[in-house]
Formats: C-alpha cells, structure tokens, sequence
C-alpha cells in the first residue's frame, strides 16, 4: 500500500511519535493490542494488516497540530504538549506512560525558593506558552527565553536565571545543578482525536480506545490461581483485597477446591504470604495479555 491510498480509503489515520521518550512505548502498546504493521527508525508510513488503521510517523510537538488540522484522525503525544500547542483536538484516553512534569528548576547555588523570587528574571523554556500563562496567573513578570534544545544548560552559560522543563526522575536536574521550586503540571502519554470523525471513524476509534484500555487494564493485574481446603474460601477471600466473586471449581478431591482471581499487581506479592498462611498451596501468578470490563 502506498502513503497516497492510505490517506485517502477512508481508513483511521494515527499520528505516533518518531522518536523521544514516547515512540518505544507507543509501538509496544499497539503491538500489544494485536495490531500487526511494520516499523523501524527510517519508516514514515505503516498501514495495519489486520485493521483500517494506518500509523504515521512524525514528532511528538506536531502531532497536536496535524489532529487538530485533520490531518490526521488521531494522534499519540503528551499532554503537555497538547496544553503547550492550545489545539482544538479532543483527549480521549490517557495511555499510563510516558509520566513527568514540567517544573520551574533554579541553579543551587542561588537563592531562589519561590517563583516570586524569579519576578523581571530571565526564564528559559521549550514550553513558552503554557510557561507564560503559569507566571501570568500568578501574577509574576518574567522575560521569557525560548529554546529548542537543552534548555537545562542555560542558567550555566548565564543566559537564564531558571529554566521550565520537563522531568521524569530529576537526575537531569541534579546533575546540571538545578533542583525544582514549582510544579506546572503533569503529564503523560495522551490519545488525542480530531473533533470532526465521521460516524465510521468514530466507531473504529472506539475499538481502538477499547483495544488499547484492555492492554492498559491488564498490565495493572495479575491472574492468581491456587488449591486450597473448601473450608478456607472465606479466609481466601479476606486476605484478597476487594475480591467479591472469585471463580471457584472443584478438585478430585472433594476436600479441595480451585480459586481463581485477578489482582492488583503492585499487591501480588503481598500476598503470597498471607495465602500460604491460611492454607492455599499450588499458587501461580500469569500476566494477563488484555482485560475488558
């Protein structure tokens, strides 16, 4: 298939990002939701084998801007960028990667605390507008300094007495000296739509919101499934959180019983102990591939 045809056979259009912090984890997801296309570092076009989708690859600050324009019909990115580009496209889902914030860092060695202490200083940004209605809002005149590239150099080479940026773990913070005074907002990886699908792209959109919450569901539980003495089911149940109906079948031995439940997989390991304790044995815990409500 040629990029031509598939722009214009009515198939779902998905803007994804070429490279940056959200590119791997967006390929995965959608692997993971069982859509089949090819992919590597020089592709700029893949349509889907087994779906009327068709992924395009460009940079993450466009993607806002080409679902917005139509483009494209939707788009993986980050919020941030979203909020910092101001388009008129419609958030459909968060994707439960790609999370940081962007923060107002000062060097260490100055004594600045808060942003009122950055009142008529220079700041240095990739995120100019979203940076300027912060200070606006709060009533802070700064002189704001665009960047496209490293902005955390800035306050070194003395252009800019603090910097707005986006930070995952801090480290980059602290290596270059710098250390976080405010919070903008946070973000994470987004879905967004163009506002105008017609009523086929609207359903194929929602399958592919359905496909990809059932990959996000799952990655959050374990399956659980152990033996244990009839008798002990109420106990069972009270050391798994919330854990209402479980699937329960018998055993050759009449004695015994199967049990079956989904789990928090940050709580799994907890509990083994506790299981083990009130009588449960043979206990195995699988991924889940996808989980539909």
């Amino acid at each position: 298939m040629s990029v031509g045809r598939g722009l214009t056979d009515g198939r779902l259009r998905l803007a994804v990002p070429n490279k940056g912090r959200l590119a791997e984890p967006s390929i995965t997801l959608l692997r993971e939701a069982g859509y089949r296309f090819e992919s590597d570092d020089r592709r700029l076009f893949a349509p889907c084998e087994n779906f009327p989708l068709d992924l395009l690859f460009v940079r993450a600050e466009d993607v806002p801007e080409y679902t917005a324009d139509g483009v494209v019909d939707l788009g993986i990115t980050g919020s941030n960028l979203v909020e910092e580009k101001a388009s008129g496209v419609e958030t459909c889902m968060a994707l439960a990667f790609g999370h940081c914030s962007l923060q107002v860092a000062v060097p260490d060695d100055r004594p600045l605390r808060r942003i009122q202490d950055l009142e008529g200083r220079p700041v240095a940004t990739s995120h100019p507008r979203t940076t300027a209605r912060f200070f606006e809002e709060r009533k802070v005149a700064v002189e704001l300094i665009e960047i496209s590239g490293a902005v955390e150099i800035t306050p070194l080479l003395g252009v800019a007495d603090a910097i707005v940026d986006l930070v995952s773990t801090g480290s980059t913070l602290a290596v270059n000296g710098l250390r976080a005074i405010d919070t903008i907002l946070a973000s994470e990886a987004q879905l967004i739509s163009h506002p105008g699908l017609s009523d086929e792209k609207t359903r194929r959109r929602q399958h592919l919101q359905t496909m990809l919450a059932s990959v996000i569901a799952a990655r959050r539980k374990k399956y659980v499934m152990m033996n244990a003495p009839a008798d002990a089911l109420h106990l069972i149940k009270g050391v798994i959180p919330g854990m209402q109906s479980p699937t329960v079948m018998p055993l050759a031995d009449p004695a015994m019983i199967a049990v079956h439940a989904v789990v928090d997989a940050d709580a799994v390991w907890a509990l083994l102990g506790p299981l083990k304790a009130v009588g449960a044995t043979s206990i195995l815990v699988m991924p889940i591939e996808k989980l539909i409500p």
